[in-house]
């Protein structure tokens, strides 16, 4: 007879069937022979939905990922926040403590961090971050921590540090030698789609950073790539954030 599940992990997110952390973690389960754990994508329409998915699962879930659109949104529905997490605004990690609180955590710092670290030059002094949404915050927050000027790229512009795709310049381009797509645009499978940026003014100075990871070269990264810069896509970000999660789950 097999185990009863006695640890529940999961990714909870909206259109998430094409997600990474379910086989990941499921994979990882199974070489580190937890057959007790399991992992599932809780697919919900809505973030109100989410005060279900605890009630059902209030005797096995110890810890959830959050993607897009709910990095936010679920900050409302959690007990505490740990302090950096607090000043970044979204949450991509819950652990559920003992006593059944839910503590909200942001590991995409650390995944975004540490893989782009290795491709940093001193030429490196600004940044243009595409999109607005939650990962859009752990971006600007390691920039912050690295010292690195940034803007948001965005339809709405809401604020003084963000513009709109229609004011980037050849001036702006070339300046802002760091570009980081924080928007679902090109992900699997309307692969071909991607940011309206004036991809004629990057060059081998540029570093062009995609959280996207599947397909492993955006359309994004295809254009910067043919003008010389160097590319990264978000794969490794998303293994060191999954892992810096598991250690969270565990401490």
């Amino acid at each position: 007879m097999s185990k009863l599940k006695t640890s529940k992990y999961g990714l909870l997110g909206r259109n998430i069937s094409y997600s990474f952390s379910e086989g990941y973690f499921s994979k990882k389960f199974k070489d580190l022979n937890l057959d007790e754990y399991s992992y599932q994508n809780f697919d919900i329409n809505s973030i109100e939905d989410f005060k279900s998915i605890i009630n059902k699962n209030s005797e096995t879930l110890k810890g959830l990922n959050v993607t897009i659109p709910y990095k936010e949104d679920i900050i409302s529905y959690l007990d505490e926040l740990d302090d950096d997490t607090t000043k970044i605004g979204a949450v991509n990690t819950i652990k559920i403590l003992d006593n059944k609180r839910l503590k909200g955590y942001n590991t995409d710092v650390y995944g975004f961090e540490e893989s782009l670290k290795p491709f940093l030059k001193k030429h490196h002094k600004k940044a243009l971050i595409l999109g607005t949404g939650g990962a859009s915050k752990a971006i600007a927050f390691v920039f912050d921590k690295l010292k690195i000027k940034y803007m948001f790229v965005s339809r709405d512009t809401k604020n003084k540090i963000t513009i709109n795709y229609s004011d980037l310049s050849k001036n702006f381009i070339e300046t802002h030698q760091i570009i980081v797509n924080c928007t679902p645009l090109g992900t699997f499978p309307n692969i071909e789609n991607h940011a309206e940026i004036p991809y004629q003014y990057l060059n081998k100075n540029h570093l062009l950073f995609d959280l996207i990871y599947n397909p492993q070269e955006t359309t994004f990264l295809k254009k910067g790539k043919e003008k010389g810069a160097t590319v990264k896509n978000g794969l490794q970000m998303l293994e060191l954030q999954a892992e810096k999660a598991w250690e969270i789950w565990n401490s």
